[in-house]
């Protein structure tokens, strides 16, 4: 097939391309240079010529707290950005595989929240990212909307820095050689392969809808460093962050763990335990 994958060099993106690519297919990427999600003009001229039959876009205003900033840019590229791409691609006549978020939801469910709960974003980041899975889903009908938490890759995320979690926690323990990280926030980390890998799983399918996408299991913030640095031999000083130590600058939900319900339903579901992806993300980054 022939797949066209927006924000192909992002951290996300970079694996979709790869994943694809092992696959056999015929791979289109496309960055910020060659497409602009808040100008519909720049998506058809971008699109039209190529005649993908699946479009992927991972491209999004990530920084929650430039999103709570810049509320305007935020819904021009996640929400209305989102609705012209669809209407490109019902144009075209493609399938849409459009990725969202676990921060639609408010954390206030305390068990994995599943397709069917109501969603209650608490940021505007939330709130946009929300508005633009509506959009998709009201406007394509061959549409896949993929909710995914904690993300992290070994291509960098520019949008954080460049630095995911894991690589954030062994730059400090090397730093400092004690560090501090909540352990009242519950997410389910998922590694960009794995991530990538259900993408592909899905593009083969017709089973169009919404979908969680996440590794198996959950975790805190705390436990997770607690994983990374015994899964490196790394010695440092693990502790709970207390409740003031990193003061919140936009809400954000304390539990937003997802299941993949629908994926399972399916039969289309790849993701093993979170401990596994961090696992190996490791071994794939020590023999870079």
């Amino acid at each position: 097939m022939k797949i066209a994958v927006i924000g192909a060099n992002g951290q996300l993106g970079t694996d979709v391309v790869n994943a694809f690519r092992a696959n056999g297919d015929e791979v289109i990427g496309l960055t910020h240079s060659d497409i602009e999600l808040s100008n519909i003009d720049s998506m058809a001229n971008s699109l039209r010529g190529l005649h993908p039959q699946v479009i992927v876009n991972t491209a999004a205003m990530h920084h929650v707290e430039n999103c709570e900033r810049e509320p305007e840019k935020a819904f021009a590229v996640n929400a209305l950005g989102a609705r012209d791409l669809a209407s490109v691609v019902r144009e075209i006549g493609a399938s849409l595989i459009h990725v969202s978020t676990d921060y639609v939801f408010d954390g206030a469910k305390g068990s994995p929240y599943e397709e069917f709960d109501a969603p209650r974003p608490l940021n505007v980041y939330g709130n946009t990212k929300l508005a633009g899975e509506y959009f998709v889903r009201s406007t394509v009908e061959k549409h896949f909307v993929l909710r995914t938490s904690a993300i992290y890759g070994q291509s960098p995320c520019r949008a954080k820095g460049g630095l995911n979690f894991i690589e954030l926690m062994l730059k400090l323990a090397k730093e400092r050689g004690e560090v501090r990280v909540v352990d009242s926030e519950f997410v389910t980390p998922t590694s960009t392969a794995e991530l990538a890998q259900q993408i592909v799983q899905l593009s083969d399918s017709d089973a169009y809808g919404l979908y969680h996408a996440t590794a198996e299991g959950s975790c805190s913030w705390y436990e997770f460093a607690s994983e990374i640095f015994s899964a490196t031999g790394t010695k440092v000083i693990l502790k709970p962050a207390g409740p003031n130590d990193f003061p919140a600058k936009v809400a954000r939900p304390k539990y937003s763990v997802l299941e993949n319900r629908g994926l399972k339903q399916n039969r289309l579901n790849v993701f093993s335990p979170w401990q596994a992806g961090v696992r190996q993300y490791l071994s794939s980054r020590s023999s870079r």
